[in-house]
């Protein structure tokens, strides 16, 4: 089985950021085949990457979603339902030569997507098997792997910027594992865009508050804001940009 990485905080703290630059150093050391997942509902892992998306996994929900309930059902006649999602699911799953993508998509409407979800997630248990390693941007709540979805996990990788109320956030998220019903092995925080790549005594302090275990510290960089600025993925930072090199270091002291 794969070894899975979910990566969360709340929204605008680099987490998506840093989960490219993560699958980026997974593929520079030849750890592939690897898995990435856009769980957020705010996709936009794929431009960090610098992949093109045309099917979320969401959009597949819907079409199932109402061949359910109309009678213009889009599955063609003669063909079954596990059939034609598998069929949509290889049309969701980027490939590229590093990695492979799959986007999530939106999050759920109203009404029971109990079989639906089934079908999703046994494609993706099929799969699988097929990586060494899985990364999953999350949205804060983790949704798509609580509900089974998604595999499990074997370590959560917190992301928080340097404020008070930044760790405060994550501590609730880190709460909320073991109530998803989630055992991983990892739990730790990162936090980033630190001016100087320094957190102040008060930070370090709510951070032990929360009883979080601090895997590193990213700094501020105006390479990344110039990059996301432009369009151009952050992945193609140069190997000597602070950030980069700072992740990196951190990814290798978890034995990466």
């Amino acid at each position: 089985m794969p070894y899975t990485i979910a990566v969360a905080g709340k929204g605008g703290v680099g987490k998506t950021t840093l989960t490219g630059m993560m699958i980026q150093y997974l593929a520079d050391k030849k750890e592939g085949p690897i898995l990435a997942v856009d769980a957020d509902a705010n996709s936009n892992l794929n431009e960090v990457l610098g992949v093109d998306v045309e099917m979320t996994l969401g959009d597949i929900r819907d079409e199932l979603s109402k061949a359910e309930v109309s009678d213009d059902s889009p599955i063609p006649k003669g063909m079954s339902k596990q059939d034609y999602t598998e069929f949509k699911f290889d049309s969701a799953l980027v490939e590229e030569d590093d990695y492979d993508l799959l986007v999530m998509g939106h999050t759920q409407g109203k009404g029971c997507y109990c079989f639906v979800n089934g079908l999703l997630s046994a494609q993706v248990g099929k799969r699988a098997q097929n990586y060494k390693y899985i990364v999953v941007d999350n949205e804060a709540g983790m949704e798509h792997i609580s509900r089974g979805i998604l595999p499990g996990v074997d370590a959560v990788i917190l992301v928080s910027d340097c404020s008070r109320r930044g760790i405060q956030a994550v501590g609730r998220i880190a709460r909320l594992i073991p109530e998803c019903g989630l055992k991983p092995k990892k739990v730790g925080l990162i936090v980033n865009r630190a001016p100087g790549g320094v957190i102040n005594d008060g930070v370090r302090e709510e951070i032990e508050k929360q009883n979080l275990e601090l895997l590193g510290v990213v700094p501020q960089d105006e390479g990344v804001f110039d990059y996301d600025s432009a369009g151009t993925p952050t992945t193609q930072l140069p190997a000597d940009n602070p950030v980069r090199q700072e992740l990196y270091h951190i990814l290798e002291g978890l034995g990466l």
